[in-house]
């Protein structure tokens, strides 16, 4: 199986069944290992709370493989900015996938957010 960088976008819409929530379970299915900075358990339990949800997102943070880069992302923030600007945390996953692969075909990068998709590809991510 392809490893792939994933987004929160993708785990927010199969915890609260957003429309096409179980495609986007069906297609993490086909990818492994899943890889993300600890900002995605930020961004998640954050969601949780704010939507006041009694559920835990345990399971779904269970099948991650945490990503700690041991120096800044100076680099991988610039070359990410080169092709387009974006918010800061969508950046901050960029840099950690580009910090993974610094030959972006080499990782999928998983979100369901346009723009950052879109930089995604820009970067040379492969197109999911």
């Amino acid at each position: 199986m392809r490893p792939a960088y994933i987004d929160t976008s993708c785990l927010i819409a199969i915890a609260f069944q957003e429309p096409g929530w179980e495609d986007v379970a069906r297609r993490l299915e086909s990818f492994g290992p899943l890889l993300a900075s600890n900002l995605l358990e930020a961004e998640l339990r954050a969601t949780f709370a704010r939507e006041a949800c009694e559920a835990s997102p345990d399971s779904l943070l269970a099948a991650i493989s945490w990503i700690h880069p041991q120096r800044a992302l100076t680099a991988e923030y610039e070359r990410a900015l080169s092709r387009g600007t974006i918010r800061g945390a969508d950046l901050a996953h960029l840099a950690c996938a580009l910090y993974l692969a610094p030959e972006p075909a080499d990782l999928a990068f998983l979100t369901l957010d346009v723009r950052q998709g879109t930089l995604a590809a820009a970067l040379g991510f492969p197109a999911v």
